[in-house]
């Protein structure tokens, strides 16, 4: 797509909070959300309602990011309870490892499978909005298949191999499936129509990423972060899409410049991040998007309509301060949460009624 399409959405001062979630809970009790998370077409036309409720241009999926761990484990596990808890505690036996290579090669899982027909129905059925994928990035998709990924990350980047420590062994293994997974599934949700793909990779960050080592060497960086997403970028590349890039963690300067490098036509942030602060990095190419505290939207207590309506008013008053347009949004999409439907739908609507200059 024309790359100025974003820029002239942020200019026109586009409000596109991230509410599939809601929208799906939507006069639906639990079983009705279960039997649409796995019926594409219905879930399409969640996907459809959430953007019309806010009039965005982009039919943003829901963000689940345990599909593909569900796809990955469906060889080994059954039950999405089970796939949660799951973590590796050795390298696959030769026996699992043929599960997975089974997995990873053979149908998607029913969930999986709901996303992409979910794509698959919004791009046949509304044509006045632009089909999007969604994903889990590898490197954040390899943190839950660990027990203790930190520790295995940090001694990768002591230069540490394999063959030396077995939790580096660990590591690399399950970041190769992380990968290989999360490529079955975006190539999938791009051949169904998807135009845009947003990838999440929110365990990017400095927890998982010691700042000091990647002062000292990138190069541990490139292997478990970067190398995949170029990988990802040449495959939207390929199909004509665009990078909506997701990382809600808390960052360094030196991870955003990096991330920055893929050249996302959107970049979206938590709000731990000052997106005026970002767009110092982030170049103006680059549409930046974000980052209202939705994580607390639940509770009038963590913050009101009124705090939700002062920290937006700060963000567009900072923003257009340094003359950056950005699509305001929230960190994350926005989840249910029983019994608090109206303090979170107000908060959301409060959104809408901010100053745009």
């Amino acid at each position: 797509m024309d790359r100025s399409w974003y820029v002239r959405l942020a200019e026109e001062g586009l409000t596109m909070p991230l509410a599939v979630d809601l929208t799906l809970h939507k006069d639906r009790g639990p079983e009705a959300v279960e039997a649409v998370l796995t019926d594409g077409p219905a879930l399409g036309e969640v996907l459809v309602n959430a953007a019309r409720q806010f009039g965005a241009p982009l039919a943003l999926p829901h963000m689940d990011l345990t599909l593909e761990k569900e796809f990955l484990l469906q060889g080994l596990l059954s039950g999405h309870d089970a796939v949660g808890a799951f973590r590796l505690k050795a390298p696959p036996t030769e026996e699992e490892t043929r599960a997975l290579a089974g997995a990873l090669s053979g149908p998607l899982s029913r969930g999986l499978e709901a996303q992409v027909d979910a794509v698959r129905s919004v791009a046949a059925e509304a044509k006045d909005l632009i089909p999007c994928a969604m994903t889990i990035g590898p490197f954040s998709l390899m943190t839950t298949l660990l027990e203790d990924p930190i520790t295995a990350a940090y001694m990768a980047g002591t230069g540490a191999t394999g063959e030396e420590e077995p939790s580096v062994a660990l590591l690399w293994k399950a970041l190769e499936l992380s990968a290989r997974a999360v490529e079955r599934s975006l190539r999938a949700q791009l051949e169904a129509g998807a135009r845009l793909a947003v990838v999440c990779e929110p365990a990017v960050n400095r927890v998982y990423i010691s700042p000091r080592q990647m002062r000292a060497a990138d190069n541990n960086f490139d292997r478990l972060v970067m190398a995949n997403l170029r990988h990802y970028k040449d495959i939207l590349d390929e199909f004509g899409a665009d990078l909506f890039l997701h990382d809600c963690g808390e960052l360094t300067d030196g991870i955003l410049a990096h991330l920055v490098e893929l050249d996302p036509a959107v970049l979206s942030l938590g709000s731990s991040e000052k997106l005026w602060e970002a767009a110092k990095v982030v170049p103006p190419t680059t549409v930046l998007y974000g980052n209202l505290p939705s994580k607390k939207f639940y509770s009038d207590e963590v913050i009101s309509v009124a705090g939700v309506t002062q920290q937006a008013q700060e963000l567009v008053d900072n923003m257009a301060a340094i003359g950056r347009p950005f699509i305001l949004g929230t960190e994350c999409d926005v989840l249910y949460v029983s019994g608090a439907e109206d303090q979170i739908w107000a908060k959301l609507n409060a959104m809408g009624e901010v100053t745009r200059k």
